[in-house]
């Protein structure tokens, strides 16, 4: 079997029970959002969708409380690291024969609400990463098997500017062990070193960024951390459009935004649901 090769398919942001507080926050902060999904699982998500990648806002309504009660166990915040594939069969062979396989490839289903009325189902299989190989959160592949219900263009605009993640950000104590796990999955010629005492994992249009907490305070402002140094999904970084465009939108609507350079722009995560996101023109 070949080596896998790393594109990022999605971030997830769990949310839980905060289904509409977080579609309303992320709405404020520019993302136009699709509408409430809700999985054959009994999870549900809002979506906002760029050009290779999107966000998810991942959680539940209440009277699906008691599924899938493994994902709520995660923190609040930045908690799934999601890969692209176009064979969660062939993923599975690779983690189980390096080492990192949990249970085999699973399918499911969300109806797809359109503009014309009809709602027809997307599919996926997925297929995860040892639980006991992620602190704090999951590690997954996702084949699309109807990307055309994901993808549409008139979901990836957004009053922000924003077009793309390019960058995953996850705090370590040991960063090298943490990106340890992903040159095993891939390839550890693929992990570079950012000569700062982080590593680089570049996968398509977006980099993950492995880093100590302090260097994540540094450039993140505070974050939450993981307890005992354990490792902890903090940032997601986006490209924009246009960085004063974006600017002005924030500025209109009264959102704090820090600047980190000419070239960026910073929300703290206190006010984006424990989740710092930094904008940067492309």
């Amino acid at each position: 079997m070949g080596t896998l090769i790393p594109v990022v398919d999605h971030a997830v942001i769990n949310v839980a029970d905060q289904l509409d507080e977080t579609r309303e926050l992320f709405g404020h902060l520019g993302f136009q959002l699709t509408p409430r999904g809700h999985h054959s699982l009994g999870s549900s998500n809002h979506l906002a969708i760029f050009g290779e990648n999107y966000v998810e806002l991942l959680g539940y309504e209440t009277a699906n409380a008691d599924k899938r009660r493994e994902l709520w166990t995660a923190p609040l915040g930045l908690a799934g690291l999601v890969w692209k594939t176009t064979d969660a069969d062939e993923v599975y062979r690779r983690l189980r024969s390096v080492g990192l396989a949990g249970d085999p490839p699973a399918s499911f289903f969300r109806p797809v609400a359109l503009s014309d009325g009809s709602r027809p189902e997307a599919r996926f299989r997925t297929v995860r990463l040892a639980a006991e190989r992620v602190n704090n959160g999951r590690s997954f592949f996702c084949q699309h098997d109807t990307p055309e219900l994901v993808w549409r263009p008139e979901w990836r605009v957004h009053p922000n500017g924003v077009t793309n993640i390019i960058g995953f950000v996850i705090a370590a104590a040991d960063p090298a062990a943490v990106a340890g796990v992903y040159g095993t999955l891939f390839d550890p010629r693929l992990i570079q070193s950012d000569d700062q005492g982080g590593y680089l994992l570049a996968a398509g249009k977006t980099r993950v960024r492995f880093i100590t907490p302090e260097r994540a305070n540094t450039l993140y402002g505070p974050v939450p951390l993981g307890e005992n140094g354990a490792e902890r999904m903090v940032a997601l970084e986006f490209a924009v459009s246009s960085l004063p465009g974006s600017a002005a939108w924030f500025q209109r609507r009264r959102i704090e935004t820090l600047p980190r350079s000419p070239q960026e722009l910073l929300i703290p995560a206190a006010h984006a649901f424990n989740v710092a996101l930094l904008f940067r023109a492309e």
